[in-house]
């Protein structure tokens, strides 16, 4: 099955439905009033964890991923129809990023199952709310809101509890093979592995996921082959596990081995070094008298064993000290805290969106009241939920960021007075 980590597409929500203009027609009634209906939600991009996906090849073909429009309000009063959300289906630790900044959206792992991203336009008024003493025939409506469109990159982090970490060829995969239920292709050559292959370790003393993170190579923290790709699943496991040939088959170091990958993911993520981790010395059925390799183990249990990190001297072919290696890993999780890493959210596209649109602050002397309107104004109050704890919240917020209340106490606002945002009139306190 071919692997598929990454993935940029573009996705749009719906945009609001405009409001209607319209007026009673009915016999017997003369200069009815306004009935003109309001327009249709527009349909949202909402993600979703499928269970039943552990890739992302499915975006290969489709890139693009849009939400319903909002229809228009009708006459008499009716409602359009809301546009139909767009479910997008992904495998659980897909990270969604904004492909512009890179920062993160959402991380779609633990109990974050199913999320809005982008939020269709509020349909817009009709005619019929525009009504009022002075002007019972209002031949104006609201416009439906916008959609928003992005272009996010989908990054998928493998969650694992042990996370195997080691150069191509020091027997990752045959080690996976016979610990867990993979199967992965196993064959001599550099970089076989291009995808984390998971396999589940069942022992009488507890079970775990364990990840075959793809060998690394020297630059893989700058990019350098599938660096990248691959230094990202390590950011999941609470455990790494070092595999290295002990005996040296391919003329490589052990010990400088696990020198020269510690740098790769020091140079990745610093924090990656903080993680538990346990050396596994592969192929001690290989050492044999004279080959030089006699005290490999030795050497690496001097240079790399404290109270943190154990070398435990394997061979996945044999299955020798195998046994011992899963039991020091099942203990080590034991001690570790359950909590699956996620990440926080850095960006918010709606935010982002209202950044580029204009406002202004004025004083009205006739109403003697302060002012603030434009597009980025009824935007933000389209998309707020003032009654929400959070809305609430978003709004003190907006207010703050976007330097409306520093531009208020310019035009020399006092305690009490009084704003006005279109239909929304609220008092003014420090």
């Amino acid at each position: 099955m071919s692997f598929k980590d990454r993935a940029h597409i573009f996705i749009k929500s719906g945009r609001g439905g405009d409001g209607h203009v319209s007026f009673r027609r009915e016999k017997y009634v003369i200069n009815g009033g306004p009935d003109g209906g309001d327009g249709g939600r527009g349909g949202s991009v909402i993600f979703e964890i499928d269970e039943g996906l552990n890739t992302l090849s499915a975006f290969r073909n489709m890139k693009k991923y849009c939400a319903q429009n909002g229809e228009e309000g009708g006459k008499k009063n009716c409602h359009g129809k809301d546009g139909e959300d767009i479910v997008i289906k992904v495998p659980e630790g897909t990270v969604i990023k904004d492909y512009a900044s890179g920062k993160v959206i959402a991380d779609m792992s633990g109990e974050n199952r199913r999320m809005v991203v982008l939020k269709g336009g509020q349909g817009g008024k009709g005619n019929q709310h525009y009504a009022t003493s002075r002007m019972q025939a209002p031949k104006y409506a609201q416009p439906g809101q916008d959609a928003i469109e992005l272009e996010v990159l989908l990054e998928l982090m493998v969650i694992a509890d042990v996370g195997l970490v080691g150069y191509p060829n020091v027997g990752k995969s045959t080690f996976l093979s016979r610990v867990t239920n993979a199967r992965p292709k196993i064959a001599n050559y550099h970089f076989t592995t291009l995808s984390p292959n998971l396999g589940v370790v069942d022992m009488e003393g507890g079970g775990f996921v364990i990840a075959d993170i793809p060998g690394l190579i020297d630059g893989a923290s700058e990019g350098v082959g599938l660096g990248h790709e691959f230094l990202r699943h390590i950011e999941r496991c609470r455990v790494i596990l070092h595999v290295v040939d002990a005996a040296s088959v391919e003329g490589r170091d052990p010990v400088e081995d696990i020198k020269a990958i510690n740098a790769e993911l020091e140079k990745y993520d610093a924090k990656l070094l903080e993680k538990p981790r346990l050396i596994a010395a592969n192929k001690v059925d290989a050492i044999y008298e004279g080959s030089g390799m006699e005290d490999s183990v030795l050497r690496l249990r001097q240079e790399f064993e404290d109270d943190t990190t154990k070398v435990y001297p394997v061979s996945a072919v044999t299955g020798e000290g195998i046994d011992e290696l899963m039991r020091g890993i099942i203990a080590l999780l034991d001690e570790l805290p359950r909590e699956k890493i996620s990440f926080e959210s850095e960006f918010d596209p709606y935010e982002a969106g209202l950044m580029s649109e204009p406002f202004t602050v004025t004083y009205d002397e006739g109403d003697e009241v302060f002012v603030i309107e434009g597009p980025r104004i009824e935007k933000m109050l389209g998309y707020t939920n003032l009654e929400s704890e959070k809305g609430f919240a978003f709004f003190q917020r907006f207010l703050k960021d976007n330097g409306i209340l520093e531009q208020l106490e310019g035009l020399g606002i006092q305690e009490g007075d009084t704003c006005r945002m279109y239909n929304l009139e609220f008092e003014y306190f420090k």
